[in-house]
């Protein structure tokens, strides 16, 4: 399986550009997918930006163990990428670009260690849990029509989708 999607807002006038590149995590179990949950009620894969020169690979590795707490993930294949171009939700005249790749990865073992959240990641309770891909998606669908939805909930949903369909 190999995804692209876009995701862009019409009519976007802006000055400059903002671009981030983030890493995520597909982690399958015997009981599902891995994802983290929110304390608004959604589900997003485990992941996140990659600092400076850091690898793909050892950014990924790392957001795993920050935001599931296992420590022990082996990335296999790219799955896919979603790009997410919208304005910048700090700066009204910088368009925020993010590239998120998805790779296939494997729990080497079910060693943990405790969560290494930071910011927004505590505000909202991060918490790994195991659940079933249609679970997430319905999940996810039912978040998203709440205030304050989080935005990564489309781009999630449109993943979770493509898992099913494969």
């Amino acid at each position: 399986m190999k995804f692209t999607k876009v995701f862009e807002e019409k009519g976007l006038k802006y000055g400059s550009v903002k671009t981030r590149e983030a890493v995520r995590a597909v982690i399958l179990g015997e009981t599902g997918i891995l994802l983290v949950r929110s304390n608004r009620g959604d589900y997003k894969f485990p992941g996140g930006g990659v600092k400076g020169n850091e690898d793909w690979h050892d950014a990924l590795v790392r957001e795993v163990a920050e935001e599931t707490g296992y420590i022990h993930a082996a990335v296999k294949n790219k799955l896919g990428t979603v790009v997410e171009r919208k304005i910048d939700e700090f700066d009204d005249t910088v368009l925020f670009h993010m590239n998120s790749h998805y790779y296939l990865c494997e729990l080497i073992d079910h060693q943990q260690l405790d969560q290494q959240l930071e910011g927004y990641e505590i505000t909202q309770e991060f918490s790994p849990q195991w659940v079933t891909i249609e679970e997430a998606i319905a999940r996810n669908e039912a978040a998203a029509k709440l205030d304050g939805a989080n935005g990564w909930i489309r781009r999630e949903n449109f993943v979770l989708n493509a898992l099913l369909e494969q």
